[in-house]
């Protein structure tokens, strides 16, 4: 039995007629830390590693190259928290250092653990989506799998 997929189907120069795919819906599913395809297998094994595999689909994760951007984009959405709170707060009230300390540290450190992995799930779907890397179904010849 053939099957077909009814997803709408993109053009590109570089691969021709290709199925398309929601760059939201992937983001969405990577940072609910599930599989940016069927939304419904594990993406991570633990805290920062991904599956090997989707365990619901089958797609491969294997070629993600998240890198740094997760941990530049935290330091990005904590410190435009941070930074705002601490000025309000300086401004505003007079605080010991020691009790803005017991405050800030904590909650910087919390936050960013918090954000961490699902920015990475999210990072990893958006590269799927824009088939980067190895998320592509037909790579360019000459170029080896990394």
């Amino acid at each position: 039995m053939v099957t077909t997929s009814t997803a709408p189907k993109t053009w590109t120069r570089e691969t021709g007629l290709v199925e398309k795919r929601d760059v939201w819906t992937a983001m969405k599913r990577g940072f609910r830390g599930r599989c940016p395809r069927c939304g419904e297998g594990k993406l991570f094994r633990a805290f920062l590693k991904t599956a090997d595999n989707c365990a619901v689909c089958g797609l491969d994760f294997t070629p993600h190259r998240a890198d740094d951007l997760p941990a530049y984009l935290v330091i990005v959405i904590v410190g435009h928290i941070v930074v705002p709170t601490i000025l309000w707060i300086e401004t505003n009230y007079t605080t010991p250092v020691w009790l803005s300390f017991a405050a800030y540290l904590p909650f910087t450190f919390v936050a960013s653990l918090a954000l961490l992995q699902p920015v990475k799930g999210a990072v990893v779907g958006l590269q799927w989506a824009l088939r980067m890397h190895g998320f592509d179904d037909n790579p360019p010849d000459g170029i080896p799998p990394v």
